[in-house]
């Protein structure tokens, strides 16, 4: 397909599509409803919830496609383009244009891990365009043998298109899913690129094959993730730490998270925005892991740099 920002579009469309009916299917009861709406300053988006199921407690599975005039920040990263300097000193202000697909699934079951996955293309006045996104997964329990699948998948995507991908971004997610005044990573990672156009090794519509494979490996990865714990019993306590595990991501999303900074910035929807939250989370003065026990075990390993793969 030629690759601009119209086909783009459809094609995040017909993702958002595929993916619905994949977790509908995994979750065996409930349903997706969705919501368009309508940005003032142009574009909208369709944002898809799906909650109280037998899997899902609480998901989103959204799409945008926004537009309009950059917001100063956006100017100032990229006041290099001269395209973008004359619109700014002719008084005429840089035009934006953002499109992606932004998943957040908190499932029921504390055995089952929670996953985000955000795929994402940007252009400006002066033809600046890229491409950014990543996946990653946030388990309330680490089962080494799902750690190790997971990252064994996302590297047979990237080393399909460059076997220096899995690498490189598997280090930026480490370092960019890290909350740092906890000293502790959100989850075990996956991979994170941003500003992706083209360079000496990598022409643009390489990197968009590439990026487009990120995204369908979102069902089959998260479905066999959903299908090896669903049925695990839990207790009480389990479901405790849950509640804690999640207030983590909470605090991740609203202090660190750089999706959720330019959705507020550029005049978002903030309950499409906020999606990404729990139904419910949880927070423990000076909570201590008891020693010896599975959620210790998880502490521990919630650190950069662990080859998984």
């Amino acid at each position: 397909m030629e690759i601009n920002k119209e086909t783009i579009t459809e094609w995040l469309k017909s993702l958002q599509d595929s993916i619905c009916l994949a977790l509908e299917q995994a979750d065996g009861g409930a349903k997706f409803a969705e919501e368009n709406w309508v940005r003032a300053e142009g574009g909208g988006g369709r944002t898809r919830i799906i909650k109280d199921g037998g899997v899902i407690e609480k998901g989103g599975v959204l799409f945008s496609a926004v537009s309009g005039d950059a917001p100063d920040f956006l100017f100032k990263e990229h006041a290099h383009s001269a395209s973008t300097a004359t619109s700014k000193e002719n008084n005429l202000k840089p035009q934006f244009f953002a499109t992606g697909v932004s998943i957040v699934i908190h499932p029921n079951n504390p055995m089952v891990p929670i996953i985000h996955m955000n795929i994402r293309y940007f252009e400006m006045t002066g033809g600046v365009k890229w491409l950014g996104g990543g996946i990653d997964v946030t388990p309330h329990y680490i089962f080494e043998e799902d750690a190790k699948f997971f990252h064994s998948e996302i590297k047979k995507v990237c080393d399909k298109h460059n076997t220096n991908y899995y690498s490189k971004y598997k280090k930026w997610a480490d370092d960019y899913f890290y909350i740092n005044h906890r000293k502790e990573t959100r989850g075990i990672g996956g991979i994170f690129f941003d500003r992706l156009n083209s360079d000496n090794e990598m022409s643009f519509e390489k990197n968009f094959a590439f990026w487009q494979n990120v995204g369908k490996a979102f069902a089959p990865i998260y479905v066999e993730l959903i299908n090896r714990n669903k049925n695990k019993s839990f207790t009480e306590k389990n479901k405790q730490w849950q509640l804690l595990r999640r207030g983590r991501y909470v605090e991740f999303n609203l202090v660190y998270d750089k999706g959720t900074k330019f959705g507020l910035e550029t005049n978002g929807r903030v309950e499409s925005i906020l999606m990404s939250l729990p139904k419910i989370a949880g927070w423990e003065y000076d909570f201590k892991t008891e020693k010896d026990s599975e959620e210790e075990k998880t502490l521990n390993l919630l650190k950069k740099d662990i080859n998984w793969v």
